[in-house]
């Protein structure tokens, strides 16, 4: 039986006998219900109160969209539902995880660039009001991956950097900021992102550390975290063999399993080695990283079995639902486990005030939605002032101004909507605009075969005095590399004129392009593409304030060539 006077609970008794009376008395197929965390659906689309009756989800969670929109959906389907449900977002880098109008504050690892937990705290804060005031409950965040491999497609700016004291500190600032909004934190993503080089979203990756670095770095967090009472943990779909070996003596290789279906790693490392009582959801089961673990037919099952509580997403929910209350009905998912699975569901949504014991919605969602949008641009452009980062100024270009490089060209890399759940938007418009301001006369790269192929150093310098890059190159799900993509034909847009003509590199969405262009004099990271860090990035290379920023991350990579 779970203890629910402890932590993460702490019920009193009444709130426990409630909780167990509602287990006692549900059906079946309301508890498998309960199981299921699904995507948010749209009123346009989905009747949503039919959605409601034949499903019964223990939760949902939303992609961004118009606040009003949000926030009546989600008042129907919490008036609707007999338990309310989780309403989640990734609020990640802030309020625009939820709604459209939201702030976008800046990614995680802008906040550890400023040194200052308040960036972070004002992360969660910020976030978590407006979630709050659309009615949305959860979060899926703090993100506590490490980012210890400059290659990872995923972890990159959504961390706060490569030091796990750092990473920690920000993390629980962040939770501070949501909890004191009514929103649930969710840290993310067990055992730990950044080690591998791939994608959770193509393949099952892999935390090849050693069980004792683990423990030192990721368990050392986690286990910060529960002991600090964390209601909610996010599985992935990442391996960690060590443990299972230490776990289980001899276990063949062929039967490690990632962390969303590994008996070992959920009740063996999380519950029994960590101490952690509370729910476990798994990362979203539509990853190919976990439908290839094993038939979803046999995966389903197995997830609960092996101690998670809820799913997250579906394929086919249908088919999905099917495969639990086969499985239930069977008996390889046991009534036992179903009732533990379906406590810890209900017992959160009491403890977080999610769930009156009258069994009303405990979370008021305002009547009039006030979104404070100049108090939190004044917040945004502070954070910007504080992140900015200077890298290096080998040959001392810095400050730039129209006397000394009248004529600047632009050349901006990855200013794309292509792939992914990208955060930004483009910057060519926002980074035109603000030099044009301080007096330099811009022109945008376009390619010309002519400059490719015939012109030299004499015939670009009678162009221009500047080259300004920006690469506003995003990680996102299922973009394997987030390298420097140059123009294919001859790599015509590549800066190898750098020895002979000023050239000055930003980056506004990755710390590691120092990588592809180690050549270069002048570096800069801003972390995130807003325009509060565009202004800021213009403010500072032109000589109006200092860079304030410290890099959480190595940005040269290790590359000798990157630190000169």
């Amino acid at each position: 039986m779970i203890d629910l006077t402890t932590n993460p609970y702490y019920l009193t008794k009444d709130e426990i006998d409630y909780v167990y009376q509602q287990v006692n008395q549900m059906t079946v197929d309301e508890k498998i219900g309960q199981l299921f965390f699904v995507i948010g659906q749209d009123e346009n689309t989905v009747n949503l109160d039919e959605f409601i009756d034949k499903y019964k989800p223990g939760g949902m969670m939303f992609r961004p969209g118009p606040a009003k929109d949000i926030k009546r959906q989600i008042k129907q389907i919490q008036s609707r539902s007999k338990y309310p449900l989780f309403f989640a977002a990734n609020l990640e880098s802030g309020g625009n995880g939820i709604v459209n109008e939201g702030t976008w504050l800046g990614m995680p690892m802008q906040m550890a660039a400023t040194d200052n937990t308040d960036a972070a705290f004002q992360l969660g804060s910020i976030a978590g009001y407006e979630a709050n005031q659309v009615g949305c409950n959860m979060s899926f965040a703090p993100i506590v991956d490490i980012d210890n491999n400059f290659r990872n497609p995923i972890t990159n700016t959504r961390t706060f950097g490569s030091d796990p004291k750092r990473v920690l500190r920000m993390a629980q600032a962040q939770r501070k900021g949501l909890e004191e909004n009514q929103v649930i934190p969710v840290i993310k993503h067990f055992p730990g992102d950044g080690v591998d080089e791939r994608d959770q979203h193509l393949l099952s990756s892999i935390n090849s550390l050693s069980a004792d670095d683990w423990s030192n770095t990721y368990g050392h967090i986690y286990k910060t975290f529960i002991d600090k009472g964390i209601s909610t943990v996010m599985i992935g779909h990442i391996y960690q063999p060590a443990w299972e070996r230490k776990l289980q003596t001899g276990i063949k290789d062929q039967d490690l399993r990632p962390a969303s279906a590994s008996k070992l790693l959920i009740n063996g490392l999380l519950r029994q080695e960590l101490g952690f009582n509370g729910l476990a959801m798994t990362d979203a089961t539509a990853m190919v990283g976990y439908n290839v673990i094993l038939s979803r037919e046999e995966l389903l099952p197995a997830t609960i079995n092996a101690g998670v509580d809820m799913i997250l997403f579906n394929k086919n929910i249908d088919e999905d639902y099917k495969a639990i209350t086969t499985a239930v009905k069977t008996g390889v998912v046991s009534l036992e486990r179903l009732d533990e699975a379906v406590t810890r569901i209900l017992a959160t949504k009491v403890s977080q005030k999610v769930l009156t014991t009258d069994g009303e919605l405990g979370i008021t969602i305002p009547e009039t939605l006030t979104l404070k949008t100049n108090e939190y641009q004044a917040i945004t452009e502070r954070i910007a002032k504080q992140s900015v980062t200077l890298v290096k100024d080998r040959d001392h270009l810095l400050p730039i101004s129209p006397a000394k490089t009248p004529r600047v060209r632009l050349i901006v890399l990855g200013d794309s909507d292509d792939g992914g759940f990208k955060e930004g938007g483009k910057v060519t418009d926002l980074f035109k605009e603000e030099l044009k301001k301080v007096g330099f006369d811009v022109s945008l790269y376009q390619m010309d075969f002519h400059e490719m192929f015939e012109e030299g150093v004499a015939d670009l310098k009678e162009k221009f005095d500047l080259a300004f890059y920006v690469a506003n190159v995003e990680t996102a799900s299922n973009q394997t590399t987030t390298r420097l993509d140059w123009i294919h034909l001859m790599a015509a847009n590549a800066p190898w004129f750098a020895k002979a003509i000023p050239t000055v590199f930003v980056s506004t969405a990755n710390p590691y392009h120092l990588f592809d262009v180690p050549y270069l004099s002048t570096y800069i990271n801003a972390y995130t593409g807003t325009p509060a860090n565009i202004k800021a990035i213009i403010r500072k290379m032109t000589g109006q304030e200092n860079f304030e920023g410290i890099s959480p991350v190595d940005p040269t990579c290790g590359d000798f060539n990157a630190a000169l």
